[in-house]
């Protein structure tokens, strides 16, 4: 006897065990064979504080599914993990912790002390996730691990900083930025999210200097901002107004006379055509701002507060002012009228709060130069995206771009290297911290407090993470990089500027192809979230199913740029696929002895069922291999899944039973080679899905080479192709299918066996499968029929593509009785349905019932309604015997 697989598989026991003797042998590190073509991926990297949630588990399964399926194929394979340092999440978590354990803030610490503080934070939790990505079956080269602040990473980050400055790509400006009041910092485009909300349209009355009782009625849905009003523009087509260009009005409230100017901007369909400008509080009205020369005048803080320029509304927080100053409009009478109003809310992609369009002092990236390189690289096909509609996003992404606003007002992370003199105005921007200013030599220089935004390093993650901008082995030997994996919620904030970043400082695109996942949602497929409550946590399901069954739950049924509902169901249903997959390499290593190896016996000693699992096999191996290389991994999963239950497990162990308790030790010895030899190629392709079990069971059965994870991929054989003997081998089992399909339909235990009558066209098939069917159809004699019985008596006729087969089911049946039987179950049923039906007719139950409860009583009735229909159909077999 081999060694025994215990009865039962514990996962919990055996994935720690075989997670470590990977990484103690060295697994994870891409093979050093210098044939060895490499293959990439690069992590998405999760912050560093951050906790393993659903999404998470989905990247991570996809990637490493990816990754051992190319380590397998001889790939010199590299899958390169990190963390990101998440500037506002993790610098908002150690100030909350500060304000709540000591009552500080980070100003009474100061900067060099919060950032301490910071680093303990990361040296703290910034392993955590890394512990539960190893729950998952990771098979990040580990050793390679890198942080966006580490050594490496910093220095690429003032590399590309400065590089960028040095040609005119990064500038200092006082632009429109997005702002938000709660992180107290500026934001990219990409951060920002637009929410429809309800809101109000003001129409607001401004009096025509010198023409009393005469006014322009603008609109407006933040009538706040209008503290900080230099004007009011027109269209200069408009008929309307061509008497007032150049005159001025006065601005309520404030008193402050501004000049009515024209400008093409203005909609003359939109409102009454006249709209006020605000040049430091809106994009746009900066913009004409900058055209006739209007005053830009800030009028909210950086905490969304009315500054000393919003006169009696100072210190009010922007929405409290909001309605004291249209009370006070209302009552001089100079508030027109209110409407209800739909519209688009910019909210910050961090904390949900409104975002304030503000003018303030940034640095920005010049994007139009860049995006040509990065929209070409996509066009032409050097960058592919799976599935191909998302190409559309990037695109309009790109072609719609502005300039990237990289500065953003925190202590944690990349600080920006420029040093400002205050002898002479100069800014120095050097790679190396500069002790005084290179233009007039004074040390009487300060560095720039700002950070830069966080996708800033993120963008370089797959040349910095390799050694750039040093010329390392690992750029040389893995860059560019081959997939990556990511959610389609990031394709602007990421995927765009790593395509541009790699296009500008590598000169090649830093992947072939971007393979894109949907959501995680519920089993209602609702948005996973805290305030929901329906947040599902992927170690709670390993604890209880096992990694392998969580892994399968989030491929089986999953396609490309789809979202998933995710239902714990499904676990529980995959992890009776791992027990039947150990069950049934239980079964065949019972059969093995001390001395069994792992080989093909010779073809001529194959039999039907053997020519049929191999040719089957064959098939799922070159079908599998397609399906992964063009990323279908939902598709392969299933194929492999099938094959295991059905083929393997249902059929061909079942197929082989005679021959493993006959005397022949020939046939014998032929049934378990070619058992186990398609339980290791199974093993095989099932690997990158099912990582822990598959290892496990391995490591049992015969094998050649330490690990399965670095086993040989299976390979399409052209002998093992037996198309014929496949074919025949299906009709074989159709026949058998369908006499326990009418046997169990008519309720004849498999203990009653009967005759059986075959009329055919193709008696080679059933004399070939003779043995099979007698067995498995539970028949003590098949004959072969030259034209159908005289007498029908008491038989039944099942039908199939090659065959009618006839049984003698009145001796089988005591037909009175049985009709008896299906007659009282039909009435029950009948009886139940009704119940159900009139529950389910009922307004009051279906109104205020909970929609679980409502779909399980749905679910009830429709499986009584297919038993009833199951019922009649063997009534109606029955009466005809």
């Amino acid at each position: 006897m081999a060694r025994e697989l215990p009865k039962v598989y514990e996962p919990q026991q055996v994935e720690s065990k075989i997670y470590k003797m990977w990484e103690d042998g060295g697994y994870f590190r891409p093979a050093d064979n210098a044939d060895a073509k490499p293959f990439t991926i690069v992590m998405p990297p999760p912050n560093v504080t951050g906790q393993l949630h659903m999404g998470h588990a989905m990247d991570a399964t996809l990637q490493d599914t990816l990754i051992r399926f190319k380590r397998m194929q001889g790939y010199s394979a590299l899958w390169v993990p990190g963390t990101d340092h998440a500037g506002i999440a993790t610098q908002i978590k150690v100030e909350e912790e500060l304000r709540v354990k000591e009552g500080l803030s980070r100003h009474d610490l100061g900067r060099e002390k919060f950032l301490e503080r910071v680093w303990d934070w990361k040296h703290k939790y910034g392993n955590r996730i890394v512990e539960q990505q190893k729950r998952l079956g990771a098979s990040c080269d580990w050793d390679r691990a890198r942080f966006t602040m580490d050594e490496g990473c910093s220095k690429a980050v003032r590399e590309v900083f400065v590089s960028l400055y040095e040609k005119g790509l990064i500038y200092k400006g006082s632009r429109i930025v997005n702002w938000c009041p709660h992180c107290v910092t500026a934001l990219s485009d990409a951060e920002v999210e637009y929410v429809d909300k309800p809101g109000n349209l003001w129409h607001l009355k401004y009096p025509i200097t010198g023409e009393e009782g005469r006014y322009v009625i603008v609109a407006t849905t933040r009538p706040e901002t209008m503290l900080g009003d230099s004007g009011v523009a027109v269209n200069p087509n408009d008929e309307r107004y061509q008497d007032l260009i150049g005159k001025t009005c006065m601005l309520p409230l404030m008193n402050r006379e501004i000049p009515i100017v024209a400008d093409d901007y203005v909609d003359l369909e939109f409102g009454t055509g006249c709209v006020k400008m605000t040049p430091a509080h809106d994009p746009n009205d900066f913009e004409v701002g900058l055209r006739h020369n209007l005053e830009s005048i800030r009028v909210l803080d950086d905490n969304g507060k009315v500054n000393e320029l919003g006169g009696k509304y100072c210190g009010m927080d922007r929405y409290e002012a909001r309605k004291a100053i249209i009370a006070d409009l209302d009552e001089l009478g100079l508030l027109e009228k209110i409407e209800e109003h739909q519209h688009n809310v910019g909210t910050c992609y961090r904390c949900g709060n409104d975002v304030e369009p503000i003018v303030s002092a940034q640095w920005f990236v010049k994007m139009e130069p860049l995006a040509k390189e990065a929209i070409r690289s996509v066009k032409d096909g050097e960058t592919k995206f799976v599935p191909e509609r998302f190409t559309k996003n990037y695109m309009n992404w790109m072609e719609n771009l502005h300039d990237w606003c990289i500065s953003r007002q925190l202590w944690w992370g990349h600080q920006i290297p420029v040093w400002y003199c205050a002898e002479c105005g100069h800014m120095t921007c050097t790679r190396h911290d500069p002790s005084a200013c290179e233009k007039c030599g004074s040390t009487n220089i300060d560095r720039d407090p700002d950070v830069l935004d966080t996708w800033f390093s993120s963008a370089l993650w797959p040349f910095s993470t390799l050694g750039w901008p040093d010329n390392t082995p690992d750029l040389e030997k893995f860059y560019p990089t081959n997939v990556l994996v990511t959610g389609y919620d990031i394709i602007t904030f990421w995927v765009s500027r790593m395509i541009t970043s790699g296009l500008e400082h590598m000169h090649q695109a830093p992947f072939d192809t971007v393979l894109i996942h949907g959501l995680v949602r519920d089993d209602k497929g609702r948005k996973m979230s805290k305030s929901l409550g329906n947040g599902i946590d992927p170690l709670e399901m390993i604890d209880k199913y096992g990694c392998d069954a969580l892994r399968m739950n989030m491929l089986t049924g999953n396609s490309p740029g789809n979202d998933m509902r995710f239902y714990v169901e499904r676990c529980e249903a995959m992890r009776n696929f791992a027990n039947k997959l150990w069950n049934a390499s239980r079964y065949v290593m019972m059969n093995l002895s001390e001395d069994a190896k792992n080989e093909l016996p010779a073809l001529d000693k194959l039999e039907i069922a053997d020519k049929w699992v191999l040719s089957k096999l064959n098939t799922l191996i070159s079908e599998v291999t397609e399906n992964l290389e063009k990323y279908e991994l939902g598709v392969a999963v299933q194929k492999i899944y099938d094959f295991v239950w059905d083929t393997y497990c249902d059929w061909y162990i079942e197929l082989t039973k005679a021959r493993l308790y006959s005397e022949d030790a020939g046939r014998k010895q032929t049934a378990i080679s070619v058992l186990v030899y398609v339980l290791d190629q199974i093993l095989k392709l099932l690997h990158p899905f099912m990582p822990f079990i598959t290892e496990e069971i391995w490591q049992f059965i015969p094998h050649e080479g330490n690990a399965l994870i670095v086993a040989n991929w299976p390979e399409y054989s052209a002998d093992l192709a037996f198309k014929a003997e496949e074919n025949l081998m299906e009709s074989v089992m159709e026949a058998i299918r369908a006499i326990r399909n009418r046997r169990s339909e008519m309720n004849v235990p498999p203990s009653k066996k009967a005759a059986l009558f075959v009329l055919t066209s193709k008696p080679q098939v059933f004399d070939e499968g003779m043995g099979f069917i007698e067995r498995l159809a539970y028949a003590d004699s098949v004959t072969m029929l030259d034209a159908e019985p005289e007498n029908l008596d008491g038989m039944v006729c099942c039908t199939t593509a090659d065959a009618k087969l006839y049984i003698p089911m009145g001796q089988l049946v005591d037909v009175t009785k049985e009709l008896e039987r299906i007659a009282k179950e039909l009435e029950a049923q009948r009886k139940f349905l009704a119940s159900l039906e009139a529950k389910l007719s009922n307004e009051k139950f279906v109104s205020r019932a909970p929609e679980a409860v409502v779909n399980a009583e749905r679910e009830k009735a429709q499986k009584t309604k297919d038993l009833i229909a199951q019922l009649e159909q063997s009534e109606a077999a029955m009466k005809k015997l």
